[in-house]
């Protein structure tokens, strides 16, 4: 890969990420940064988010459904994403996610290098309101 030269904005998108725990998409990201350099342009936080992702300065996140996120944090671990409220959580899994290499490692002939696990469900606070509308409910019976 050519030298990537040095650029303010770039160094800025990758601090906003790594001060952040959010997992936030593009757009976030755009509107955080447009407060240090208001004439940054939503095309400019997307080439720069693709280049942070490919030199491995950041994780790009596919999701099932809606926007990539990205994760300021590159050092190996699985996500959590909220089926309700969209949000994305660090998943700590470290000796289950070796497990899990074993497991699959001894039905698989190839070789594996790494895993990227995703987990889905309701998040705390979205079960608590869940769990809180349905006693709510069954009072009202």
């Amino acid at each position: 890969m050519a030298v990537v030269k040095f650029s303010r904005q770039r160094e800025a998108i990758r601090k906003n990420l790594i001060r952040r725990c959010d997992h936030p998409t593009a757009d976030m990201v755009y509107q955080d940064i447009r407060k240090e350099y208001p004439n940054i342009s939503l095309g400019t936080v997307y080439r720069n988010l693709s280049l942070l992702a490919e030199l491995g300065e950041i994780q790009k996140i596919s999701t099932v459904s809606g926007p990539d996120r990205f994760d300021g944090m590159t050092a190996p671990h699985d996500h959590f994403t909220c089926s309700q409220c969209g949000c994305m959580l660090d998943f700590p899994l470290a000796d289950g996610e070796k497990q899990l290499q074993k497991q699959v490692g001894k039905a698989f002939a190839g070789r594996i290098d790494g895993q990227v696990v995703q987990f889905f469900g309701l998040c705390p606070d979205c079960l608590k309101k869940q769990e809180g509308s349905h006693i709510s409910n069954e009072n009202n019976i």
